[in-house]
C-alpha cells in the first residue's frame, strides 16, 4: 500500500503544521505503509516569523523547497504526481493548506484550488481514491464534494461555513476522526484543538488506519 502525502510548507502559520506532518510520517511506518511527498512549485502567499507569529512582507519562500525541509528532500513537485500510483492521499494542517493550496484563508466559502491541486483532487474524486483531511485542511473538503461529513473540531463558526458550502460538520476531539465511508473521507481536528501532541498522534494514527480500511 502506497499514500501520497501533499505538503504546503513548512510551519504552522505558513505552511504545513510540522507536527501534523511527522505524526503522519510515524503513522504511516507503523502500518507499514509506503508513502511519496508532493507540494505545488510556487511562491508562498506569505512569510510568517513563527518566533514573533508576524508576517515578515520581505520574506518570499518556495512552497516545494520549503516542504522539503519535513521529508528530508524526499519530495517532488505536485504537477509530477501521477495519481495511480497511490491508493489514497494526505493533505496535513497548517495555514499553508488554506493559503497555498487554496485560497480559503482570504477568500472564505468564495475560494478555489491551486491548478495543480485541483487537477490531483479531480482526478482522486474520479478515481474514488480515499482522501484524509488533518486540522483546518477539512475546509476544502465542502469544494471537493457535496453532502461530505467531516471534522475541523468544535469552532461554531467553522462548522455554519461547512453547513452553508452543503456539507455536514461534526464535533470531533483531536484523538477521534470522522469517517464518511461513501465518499471515502476522514478527517482529525488534530491542533485545531487545544490538546498535547500524544493526544493529536491518536487522531492521525487513527486517520491513517481508516483510510487503510477504505482503500478498495
Amino acid at each position: 500500500m502506497k499514500f501520497a502525502l501533499i505538503l504546503s510548507g513548512c510551519g504552522q502559520h505558513d505552511g504545513s503544521e510540522t507536527h501534523e506532518t511527522i505524526l503522519t510520517l510515524l503513522s504511516l511506518a507503523q502500518e507499514n505503509i509506503s508513502w511519496d511527498a508532493f507540494a505545488p512549485n510556487i511562491e508562498q502567499h506569505h512569510v510568517t516569523n513563527h518566533v514573533t507569529n508576524q508576517v515578515d512582507v520581505m520574506q518570499k519562500r518556495n512552497v516545494l523547497e520549503e516542504s522539503a525541509r519535513l521529508v528530508r528532500g524526499k519530495i517532488k513537485p505536485l504537477t509530477d504526481m501521477p495519481i495511480s500510483a497511490y491508493d489514497a492521499i494526505i493533505f496535513p494542517g497548517g495555514i499553508g493548506a488554506v493559503t497555498n493550496l487554496c485560497d480559503w484563508y482570504e477568500q472564505g466559502s468564495e475560494f478555489s484550488f491551486n491548478s495543480a491541486v485541483r487537477h490531483v483532487i479531480d482526478a482522486a474524486v474520479n478515481t474514488k481514491k480515499p482522501m484524509g483531511f488533518i486540522c483546518i485542511a477539512p475546509m476544502m473538503i465542502p469544494k471537493i464534494y457535496k453532502n461530505a461529513k467531516l471534522t475541523i473540531g468544535n469552532d461554531k463558526k467553522l462548522a455554519e461555513q461547512i453547513s452553508r458550502l452543503g456539507s455536514e460538520h461534526i464535533d470531533c476531539s483531536s484523538s477521534e476522526v470522522v469517517v464518511d465511508k461513501q465518499l471515502k473521507l476522514v478527517s482529525t481536528p488534530a491542533n485545531m484543538l487545544s490538546a498535547g501532541i500524544d493526544e493529536i498522534y491518536q487522531g492521525i494514527h487513527k486517520l491513517v488506519k481508516e483510510l487503510a480500511l477504505l482503500v478498495s
